[in-house]
Parts: C-alpha cells; sequence; structure tokens
C-alpha cells in the first residue's frame, strides 16, 4: 500500500462507522450511570468504562452493518443523502470496501458480547435477556426490522433506551431498578423519534427494495403525529418517574428541552414533505436526542 492508498484505507474503516453519530451512545450510557448511582450512591468508574466500551462498540456494529446491508441491496445507490440520513455514502463510493465493513460490523459485535460476558460472570446471569435481546436488535435490525412497521419503529428506543440503560444500571449495581426503567423512557421515545424522522427523506428509496417503514405506510405528515407524540412521551416520563419518586425532582432539568422539541414538532409537522425545509428540524432532532438523557443524568447525580 502507498502513501496515497492510506486517506482512502481510513475512510473505508471509518466510514461505515458513522463516527459523528456516536455521540448519541455516551449521552445514553450517562443516564444509566446516573440512574445507578441515585439508586446506589456510588459507581466504580473503571466499570463504567467498560459499559461505555460495550455500548460504543454496538453503536458501531449496527452502523456498520447498516452500512454493509443497505449497500448490498442497492438502496445506497437510490437515496438522496442527507446530513441525517442515507448513510456515508462510503461503500457507494468504495464498493470493493464492503467487506471491511461487514468485517467492522462483526468485530465491534464481538467485542459488546465479551464486554457482556464480563459482566454476566461479575453481576449475573440477570442480565442475559437484555444483552441478547440487544445483540438480537443489532444482527436483523436493517434485514427484518425495517421490513414490519411496528418493530422498525421501536427497535431504536429499545436498543439505545430499554436496553443500554437498564443494562448500564444493572452492570453497575447487580439489579435492575424502576429509576432505570423510567429513565430510559427518555432515550426510548428520543431514538425512536431519531429514526422515524430520518426515514422521512428515504421513503421512496426505501419502498423500492421492500422496506416498510412507518412513513411509507402512513406517509410522512401522518407519521409527524407520532413524531410528536413520542416527544409528549418523553417529557410525561420525567415529570411522571418525578412524581412516583422513581426520580429525583433535579430530573427535571429535562425540561429544559421542551423549547426545543416544540420548534421540532412544529417543524417536523410542517415541513413533512418538504425535505429540504425539514432538514433544519432533523438538527433539532439530533440535538434534542443528546441534551435531554444528558439533562437527565445531570439531575440523577445532584440528588
Amino acid at each position: 500500500m502507498n502513501a496515497s492508498d492510506s486517506p482512502a484505507t481510513t475512510t473505508a474503516l471509518l466510514g461505515p462507522m458513522r463516527l459523528p453519530f456516536l455521540v448519541l451512545t455516551p449521552a445514553c450510557v450517562l443516564l444509566g450511570v446516573g440512574a445507578a448511582f441515585y439508586r446506589s450512591g456510588r459507581v466504580d468508574l473503571l466499570q463504567a468504562v467498560i459499559v461505555l466500551i460495550g455500548a460504543v462498540a454496538a453503536h458501531i456494529s449496527v452502523n456498520a452493518l447498516n452500512e454493509y446491508f443497505d449497500f448490498r441491496s442497492g438502496l445506497d445507490l437510490r437515496t438522496h443523502r442527507t446530513p441525517f440520513s442515507g448513510g456515508s455514502g462510503t461503500l457507494a463510493a468504495q464498493p470493493a470496501t464492503a467487506p471491511k465493513a461487514l468485517t467492522t460490523g462483526l468485530v465491534a459485535m464481538s467485542i459488546t458480547g465479551v464486554v457482556g460476558l464480563y459482566f454476566v460472570l461479575v453481576r449475573g446471569t440477570a442480565l442475559l435477556p437484555v444483552g441478547v435481546a440487544g445483540m438480537l436488535t443489532i444482527a436483523v435490525y436493517t434485514v427484518w426490522f425495517t421490513r414490519y412497521p411496528f418493530l422498525c419503529l421501536i427497535a431504536p428506543g429499545l436498543g439505545f433506551g430499554t436496553f443500554m440503560v437498564m443494562g448500564t444500571g444493572f452492570a453497575l449495581t447487580g439489579q435492575y431498578s424502576w429509576t432505570a426503567f423510567v429513565a430510559s423512557l427518555v432515550p426510548f421515545f428520543l431514538v425512536n423519534n431519531l429514526l422515524l424522522l430520518n426515514q422521512f427523506p428515504d421513503v421512496e428509496a426505501d419502498r423500492s427494495i421492500g422496506r416498510n417503514t412507518l412513513p411509507i405506510v402512513t406517509g410522512r405528515r401522518v407519521s409527524s403525529w407520532t413524531y410528536i407524540a413520542f416527544l409528549i412521551l418523553t417529557y410525561a416520563s420525567i415529570v411522571g418517574g418525578v412524581l412516583a419518586n422513581q426520580l429525583p425532582a433535579w430530573a427535571l432539568l429535562g425540561l429544559l428541552t421542551v423549547p426545543l422539541a416544540v420548534r421540532a414538532g412544529t417543524g417536523a409537522y410542517q415541513h413533512a414533505d418538504d425535505i429540504p425545509n425539514l432538514i433544519p428540524f432533523m438538527v433539532q432532532n439530533v440535538l434534542l436526542n443528546i441534551l435531554t438523557p444528558v439533562l437527565v443524568a445531570v439531575g440523577l447525580f445532584l440528588s
């Protein structure tokens, strides 16, 4: 390999990982760490780092496998990319690197599996249901879940919310808690929304390869109401958790993003069928997914 090959090789390896999007994972893990701290009063920093490594590897795996299977299906050549949808374009530009994306996805999944087995040994087999469900979601999301509107809608939130937050809480404390469950509802609804809105630009391309997402089935405008409903449920989860004494009052810091959510929801409805004007609201959607879990996590640490 000569020097001129290095940038292309680096792009081939890093592109399918979608590095800019990995920031979502620390936000979700932090929420699980915060729930563990709130319930136990302490957190082992090293174990928290190990959890984060496993979670980031899981995110890399689902991204790389998604890139690989979208390329193999021909979807990559049909999508009109936006900054938040349509994949990285790496494999469309460098088709010969597709096997590297598959290898990246499988190696990253193996790392997640090793981390999961470590915590099963340390904390007990009760972690297995969440861990196995998470691994299965990574493996079949692109090739199976995307053909069923409801599964495709809730799988992202299950992965980054239910499995990641509750799994983190268990890994750090050895038990599941209602606090972790209620906290997990925040990324459950938000990450579902993240993928839902990102599907709006891909409706025609997704339909052409047999996908069956909610925007395909109901249309973008109707799907925007689901988006708005999930935003409402996000904040209802925070308030309900505080009223039920499962979250501290400081968790209401998460409500600071309500104005951003109002703008995102309004924009999603008004521009559901106008993709160029929808893009700024997709930016706000990303910010909601990062800021809201972090603010709730800060509230858990302050209590």
